[in-house]
């Protein structure tokens, strides 16, 4: 039995959710260890992650290749689950790991089976998204800079973020846009420094524009993949040579290529070991800088 699996994350403009996509899975995993075979439709947008998998465009799927259909995860309820009814009326449909919010709408009582994970009257059931064991991902932290005017015109800004987003965006990785500013007044921003910190020595790799993303990266241990806006080189580059920090690409002729293999190395074991290593070096950091101000001092004051 040929069976496929949608849900939410399968209409045009339907909701994906983490959830509803580890749900499929799910569901997938058990269908297939069954020994049947089993198609997953996606909307255009989570086709682009799921395509490359083997998953079907929902829009484009002909509705007659199968005759059962299972709707996995989400609330069923709407105008989105009515459709589906219509496109698939000549099917056996099922729901599973599915809200049932009013047992009498027509949205629920147009499947011949429904699994909830709750509904009224019943006890609830763990959500399917618990289940799938799946291999952990590198989480990428991203620290970019959009001003620094003083550059004038050796600004590459716009360019290297355009490049750096594309890039990013093909990864798989999880990925967190991250700042270094810091704004009390305002839950979605760090407060203290010390709050980013502590999400800086949870990552994996750093990439950044930033000079401070770099060094916060460095003292944390974890590897950075470091990119100067700035044509010519400006503080980015100045400070990796004052790390001795090696992974750091230039505004000029950066592209996807240079930027896989810079991020090859973060993630290698050579990679990491430098990074540890700069870690060791963290706190003895600026001592020359604090010395000299110190000697300044003294002598303003006549020490």
């Amino acid at each position: 039995m040929r069976i496929l699996l949608v849900g939410w994350s399968s209409p045009l403009h339907g909701e994906s959710t983490a959830g509803d996509v580890l749900a499929t899975q799910a569901v997938a995993e058990r269908l297939r260890a069954d020994g049947h075979e089993v198609d997953e439709a996606w909307s255009p947008a989570m086709h682009l992650a799921y395509g490359p998998r083997g998953g079907l465009l929902y829009d484009e799927l002909d509705p007659q290749a199968y005759s059962t259909v299972v709707w996995v995860c989400g609330p069923v309820a709407g105008p989105r689950v009515v459709e589906f009814h219509e496109r698939f009326a000549h099917a056996r449909r099922l729901a599973v790991g599915v809200s049932v919010l009013d047992p009498a709408d027509p949205a629920v009582t147009g499947f011949d089976v429904v699994v909830p994970r709750d509904a009224p009257g019943r006890d609830p059931q763990r959500d399917l998204a618990a289940r799938p064991v799946l291999d952990g991902l590198d989480v990428l932290g991203v620290f970019l800079t959009h001003g620094q005017g003083e550059y004038g015109t050796r600004r590459r800004h716009e360019e290297v973020t355009k490049v750096l987003g594309d890039w990013l965006g093909g990864l798989d990785v999880a990925r967190l846009e991250l700042e270094t500013r810091l704004d009390p007044r305002d839950w979605r921003m760090p407060a203290t420094a010390e709050q980013v910190l502590a999400i800086v020595a949870r990552l994996d790799v750093v990439v950044t524009t930033r000079l401070h993303g770099m060094v916060l990266a460095l003292r944390s241990g974890v590897p950075a993949l470091a990119v100067d806006p700035v044509a010519g080189g400006g503080k980015v580059t100045a400070q990796a040579r004052a790390w001795g920090w090696p992974c750091v690409l230039t505004a000029e002729g950066l592209d996807a290529a240079a930027l896989d293999e810079q991020l090859a190395w973060c993630r290698s074991g050579s990679g990491r070991a430098a990074a540890r290593s700069a870690q060791e070096v963290a706190a003895t950091a600026g001592g020359e800088q604090l010395d000299a101000l110190v000697r300044a001092l003294g002598a303003a004051a006549g020490e």
